[in-house]
């Protein structure tokens, strides 16, 4: 066994996250060490004793973004073919709360399109949030855009416990991602939800073109703003915007990329979530074996995902209890 493994497991014995120069090297050993780096990861995810959860999510307004990310369906700028609607009513949060609830969901993610909400919708939202939060017993997170630490308070307030806000990649390859605003905002936002004392879910997309060093870097800045979740993307290349004729990323490199974030973060929560059907495959229920605890049920938020009962027999099959 060479010294990086036999580093890597002395780290993954005690739980201990591993340092950014190490993981710096992990990508080199691959592809022999893969099975080398799951076994370590899922040692390190054993020892922080975290618990496994799915999310859901919610698109309750969609499309007519302003913003530019490459990726994004929803961007004004692209052909891309999502929905465009407005912010949905209360009544439907509420019914997406319990639909998510008794399927045994642990969170419901309300996200909505462009830079940030009006202040009409941001009232509205807290006001669902404060009525889904009496009645539904399930852990309410907003992804709204860029926010302030006042609106943060404000969403705490009304019954929202997590804030999700990716920061998609690290800042050398943002300007190849998004263009119509800065990397600086988007770790302001993270730094405001958790200054309002929010939980902060707060990952990337891999698979946009970046580099192993890039990865790596994302994840190191992730620690050093303490977020409390990291959730993993995976592209899925969207007809009509620049990234559609991007490769999908082997499933072994996905398993990988989930791997090093669990032996960087060991005691943060690791959700898999877009990506997971098309990029994993048959590889699928592996991502507990990577180091994951968690994963996103049900559809994304212009594509489609794993039924809830699909993913329900799997989990059964594995013998997790939610």
């Amino acid at each position: 066994m060479n010294t990086i493994i036999s580093a890597l497991y002395a780290h993954a014995s005690q739980g201990r996250a591993i340092a950014k120069d190490l993981a710096l090297r992990l990508p080199g050993t691959l592809p022999h060490s893969l099975l080398d780096l799951l076994a370590a990861a899922r040692e390190t995810c054993f020892r922080a004793d975290a618990a496994f959860f799915t999310c859901g999510i919610i698109n309750a307004k969609s499309g007519a973004c302003r913003e530019n990310c490459s990726f994004c369906a929803q961007s004004q700028y692209h052909r891309g073919h999502a929905p465009v609607y407005p912010l949905v009513s209360a009544e439907l949060l509420l019914q997406r709360a319990e639909y998510l609830a008794a399927a045994k969901a642990a969170c419901m993610g309300i996200v909505t399109s462009g830079t940030a909400p009006s202040q009409k919708d941001f009232d509205s939202l807290c006001e669902a949030a404060s009525r889904i939060r009496a009645s539904v017993d399930i852990r309410l997170c907003a992804s709204l855009g860029l926010l302030t630490r006042e609106q943060g308070l404000a969403l705490r307030q009304a019954g929202f416990s997590r804030y999700h806000h990716n920061l998609e990649t690290a800042e050398e390859y943002y300007p190849q991602v998004c263009t119509t605003h800065p990397y600086s905002v988007r770790v302001d936002t993270v730094r405001n939800a958790k200054a309002a004392g929010l939980e902060v879910c707060s990952g990337g997309i891999f698979g946009l073109g970046e580099t192993w060093a890039h990865r790596i870097e994302l994840a190191h800045l992730l620690g050093k703003l303490g977020v409390d979740s990291i959730p993993v993307n995976f592209l899925m290349p969207q007809k009509g915007t620049p990234l559609e004729g991007q490769p999908l990323l082997p499933p072994q490199e996905a398993l990988a990329i989930i791997a090093i974030l669990r032996l960087m973060h060991p005691s943060s929560d690791l959700v898999v979530c877009g990506g997971r059907e098309p990029v994993l495959r048959e590889w699928g229920n592996l991502v507990l074996s990577a180091g994951a605890n968690g994963i996103m049920v049900g559809n994304y938020l212009t594509t489609q995902g794993t039924s809830l009962q699909a993913d329900q027999d799997m989990l059964l099959t594995l013998g997790v209890r939610l």
